[in-house]
């Protein structure tokens, strides 16, 4: 191996470190509420805004963080970001009321919204397209998809000793990327083009109306609702007359850029509103323990592993629209295996099966809508399709999480709503499976060693 091969490595390795919290952070809090709540006497709606203050952030503020990212330089986006991540997650482990927590959220959103974005860029203008890139994102993916267990995980098991540990764990892996970045990541040349001016008005469009459309299904305030149609609209008037666009709408005529998106949205409403509902299915029906349930969801983290060591040979055999298209079916029947949830369940026959079920399907689909949705674009769009892609997760995962909760009072019992949001959730990933299987070209790409960390 060269040294710049080395080089490489050690970039992709802090690359992906960075998207393991981004997306870590995103379900540390589940686990811990109800013990934030007891501590602190916050009310409920509060608690709330713990998690979807730190997903409306993230989701409403990536693509501008993608444009950041290509016009003022990647590497030196991802240090600033990253370092105000790091501080947002040191003072709110110190502090004791609930709307400053929230507001560190919050802050952690935006910082994450920007990271994300110019860690993925980096990536895929660092590694030539074809195999050598196709690998890198494997691993890549395979960081973002076990971020979200590995969070729900450390959750159950920090809040055992106390949940400022929640806060506080992003801290010393931040830290670390931090002091190496500037010895390994690229400096980088700014694509042609990226300084032909910023689209202010199109930032703060599709920002406030992303924000507002998360904000309207979080509290179902159907006025916010309209408020975000108008901004979203107002967005593509404003970037069909700007010569210099925040987002170019042309990027949408592939039609595997914008498959991509679609379902990876959907991908998102599945599996990170399943996860929502599962986790208090488990605590508050079963009565798990935060640490039962922490160490219950393992199985599903160490299945999305092996699924994503294994989606890059699976990619090359079949093509990527094939791979996501089944990942997102088996993903669909792990959630459907829930059904049979009841008053009282064993773990070994009813819900391992179904968590494992469902990981092997997140693991293959993941890596594959990723790769989907940065393929054959140009350097200079690197850091916008990447934005679009995390960003349709963010947004998925606080449309999926919103429309579950609400599906959770309907029905006439308890039991009857929790099944009610399972089989929603399972349509969520039908649908992303119907988007996959004709919106993605059959592609077959050059072989694809299986990522390793």
């Amino acid at each position: 191996m060269t040294r710049t091969d080395g080089r490489q490595q050690a970039a992709l390795v802090l690359l992906c470190a960075a998207v393991f919290l981004d997306s870590m952070d995103l379900s540390l809090m589940g686990v811990a509420l109800p013990a934030i709540g007891r501590d602190l006497s916050l009310p409920e709606s509060t608690l709330q805004w713990l998690m979807s203050g730190y997903a409306v952030a993230y989701g409403g503020f990536l693509l501008l963080g993608g444009r950041i990212a290509d016009l003022f330089g990647r590497r030196r986006v991802f240090v600033l970001s990253l370092a105000v991540f790091a501080a947002a997650s040191l003072v709110g482990g110190l502090l004791s009321a609930g709307w400053p927590l929230v507001a560190t959220r919050v802050i952690k959103g935006v910082a994450a919204a920007l990271t994300a974005p110019a860690a993925l860029s980096l990536i895929t203008t660092t590694f030539a397209e074809g195999p050598q890139r196709n690998r890198a994102l494997g691993v890549y993916s395979l960081a973002g998809a076990t971020g979200y267990t590995a969070g729900l995980i450390a959750s159950g098991l920090l809040t055992e000793i106390s949940w400022r540990l929640v806060f506080f764990l992003p801290v010393p892996i931040a830290l670390l990327v931090l002091a190496a970045a500037p010895l390994v990541l690229p400096r980088g040349v700014r694509p042609p083009g990226a300084r032909e001016g910023f689209d202010g008005a199109g930032a703060v469009a599709v920002t406030g109306g992303v924000l507002m459309a998360v904000f309207a299904l979080t509290e179902r305030n159907w006025p916010a609702g309209v408020v975000a149609a108008l901004l979203l609209g107002a967005f593509i008037v404003i970037e069909r007359r700007r010569s210099a666009p925040l987002v170019p709408l042309e990027v949408f005529r592939s039609g595997t850029v914008a498959a991509a998106n679609l379902a990876a949205l959907a991908w998102a409403c599945a599996t990170i509103g399943w996860q929502f509902v599962a986790v208090l299915y488990l605590q508050q029906v079963l009565g798990y323990t935060a640490l039962a349930t922490g160490l219950g969801i393992v199985p599903m983290g160490l299945a999305i592993v092996i699924a994503a060591n294994l989606a890059g040979r699976l990619i090359s055999r079949w093509g990527l629209g094939r791979v996501a298209a089944a990942g997102m079916l088996v993903q669909g029947a792990g959630i459907l295996l829930f059904l049979r949830a009841g008053a009282t369940g064993d773990y070994v026959t009813m819900l391992l099966p179904a968590l494992v079920v469902h990981g092997i399907g997140n693991g293959l689909a993941f890596p594959s809508l990723n790769i989907a949705a940065v393929a054959g674009l140009p350097d200079e769009r690197q850091g916008l399709a990447s934005g679009l892609v995390t960003s349709a997760v963010q947004i998925g995962a606080g449309i999926g999480v919103a429309v579950l909760a609400a599906m959770m009072t309907l029905g006439g019992s308890t039991l009857a709503g929790y099944r009610i949001a399972f089989l929603m959730a399972g349509g969520f990933s039908l649908l992303g499976a119907l988007v996959a299987a004709f919106g993605l070209r059959p592609r077959r790409l050059a072989p694809v060693p299986a990522p390793t960390a």
